[in-house]
Order: structure tokens, then C-alpha cells, then sequence
């Protein structure tokens, strides 16, 4: 068999996204999760959901859009999940978990005293790296000898990525450039058929919720949170939906709470009670709704 023939019996890899199909599967993104697939992504849907048509036996784009209107939400889930970008790297953007150590969590701890309860949700976790670390700095942050009721929540509309994060597993490379006795404290590494690998220790995971959430539609955690990082997530939305976001964080955030956003994102006057008090480091307070009036 010719190349040309093997090819076009794929069917997928003859056909392309077409402006129709293009259109439709933005609009269903964007409606059941918030995220603007403009015009540059056209290549990035196209490749990215043509294994998915291959795994489904689908000849063309038109048959995965009539696909996808007939079938349930795990469909649905698949195609978010296979659009979704994740980045991500322990202890990115380093200068967010010094702030946690340097101000956030002393505050925290300050205004926490009675209950003893610390709480911060990671909005966008991807595969677990930023939670991971989190939990990481806050452990050690903590005073020792004192009882304190750490949880992290972690997040994301990926529930592929969420079950890889809750899963602990990377291969050793991901480890970086965390030091060699952070790594022994918070890994086990694997041996035999497992070398190359590690595992996030109980102690580490002990203190971490992972869930599927889809930040378009309802939050059904009620906060307070001390820190919220929501990084590299707010890009993909239209400014309406970052500032129904950004409302919607500042209600769930306790009152001098903090806020941390990606490195390419800001708060414009008037989203929120948030004053910038870092490099891409809102607190909530009452000085930041005054501001923004």
C-alpha cells in the first residue's frame, strides 16, 4: 500500500479542522468552561483532537462535532481535557513561596490563632507540581511542636491531570533544582522497575484535596482561604469572565488574604478589593475596595 493510500485510509490525518467545526467547538468550550480558542489555536485544536477522532474511528472533524452533540459529558470532559494546556514545574515563580513564608502564613497564623486552621486552594493545579509545593513550604513554615489544621484544596477542570497530580508520581528529572534534603524529606524514590521515579510521601499528600473543578461553573467550597494561587489560568479567559472570577475569589478569601496570579496576568482597578503588595501578589483589603472605587 502507497503511503498516499495508508494516509487516506486514516481518514483523520486527510482531513483539516474546518472553519465551521472550528467555530462550533469554540463556542462549546467556551461555554462550559470559560476558555477563548481564538483563531491562533486553530492548529492546536486541530492536533490536539486528532488522536481523539482516531481513537473514536472518526473519518473527519464534522463527524466529531455531530459526536460530540450526541454524547454525554464524558465526551465533553475529553475535549476540555484535550485543549487544556498544563505547564507547570515545582516552585515556579519562586518568589510566590517566599512571600507565603515571609508574610503570608505568619499573617495567616496571626489571624488563624484561635482556630488553628490554615486553608489555601491551588485554582488551576495541573499535574500537582504548585500544590506539592505549597504543601512543601507551608510544612515547614508551620511551627514545630504546635497542632495546626493545614489543608490545601487543589483544582483543575483536567480531570486527567488531577488524577496524575493525586497519583504523587514523577519521574526524578521533575525534582529540579529542590535541594537534595527537601527532596529526601518529601519523596521516596522508587527502585527496581520504579527507578527514575518518586513519590510523594504521606505526609506530603496527607494534606492535599484534589478535585475536578471547572472555575466557569459553581464553587461549592465555602473558604475562608488565607492564599489563593490561581497562576497562568486567568489568560485563557475573556476579561469578563477574569473579572466574575476575581469577585468570586475575593468573597472566598479571608479579610487580609492573599492572592497570587501568573507572571503575565494583573488586576486592573475596579476587579476587586486587591492591592498589589508584590510581583503578582494581591492582598484582600478593605483599602483595596477603596482603591478601586
Amino acid at each position: 500500500m502507497s503511503h498516499a493510500l495508508q494516509t487516506a485510509s486514516l481518514g483523520v490525518a486527510s482531513h483539516e479542522l474546518g472553519d465551521a467545526e472550528f467555530k462550533f467547538l469554540s463556542q462549546v468550550v467556551m461555554a462550559n468552561a470559560g476558555i477563548v480558542l481564538g483563531p491562533n489555536k486553530r492548529q492546536l485544536v486541530q492536533g490536539r483532537l486528532t488522536r481523539r477522532l482516531r481513537d473514536l474511528k472518526l473519518a473527519s472533524f464534522k463527524e466529531y462535532c455531530d459526536h460530540l452533540r450526541n454524547a454525554g459529558p464524558e465526551e465533553l470532559s475529553s475535549l476540555i481535557n484535550a485543549v487544556t494546556t498544563n505547564v507547570t514545574a515545582f516552585f515556579r515563580e519562586n518568589h510566590h513561596f517566599e512571600h507565603l513564608v515571609s508574610h503570608m502564613l505568619p499573617e495567616a497564623l496571626e489571624r488563624n490563632a484561635v482556630s488553628r486552621r490554615v486553608r489555601i486552594w491551588s485554582a488551576g493545579c495541573s499535574s500537582g507540581e504548585e500544590p506539592y509545593s505549597i504543601a512543601m513550604t507551608a510544612l515547614e513554615a508551620l511551627p514545630s511542636g504546635q497542632s495546626w489544621d493545614l489543608k490545601i484544596l487543589a483544582t483543575d477542570i483536567d480531570s486527567e491531570m488531577v488524577a496524575m497530580a493525586a497519583n504523587g508520581v514523577y519521574a526524578e528529572e521533575r525534582l529540579g533544582d529542590i535541594a537534595s534534603e527537601r527532596q529526601r524529606r518529601w519523596f521516596k524514590r522508587g527502585v527496581g522497575a520504579n527507578a527514575g521515579m518518586v513519590r510523594a510521601k504521606p505526609e506530603l499528600t496527607s494534606v492535599i484535596a484534589f478535585r475536578t473543578l471547572n472555575l466557569h461553573g459553581d464553587w461549592p467550597m465555602q473558604g475562608p482561604f488565607d492564599v489563593i494561587f490561581c497562576r497562568n489560568v486567568m489568560i485563557y479567559f475573556d476579561q469578563q469572565m477574569r473579572d466574575r472570577m476575581l469577585q468570586r475569589f475575593a468573597m472566598l478569601l479571608a479579610e487580609g488574604g492573599y492572592l497570587c496570579i501568573g507572571h503575565s496576568e494583573s488586576i486592573h482597578a475596579g476587579a476587586g478589593p486587591y492591592r498589589l503588595v508584590g510581583k503578582t501578589i494581591y492582598r484582600k483589603s478593605s483599602e483595596g475596595a477603596h482603591a478601586a472605587k
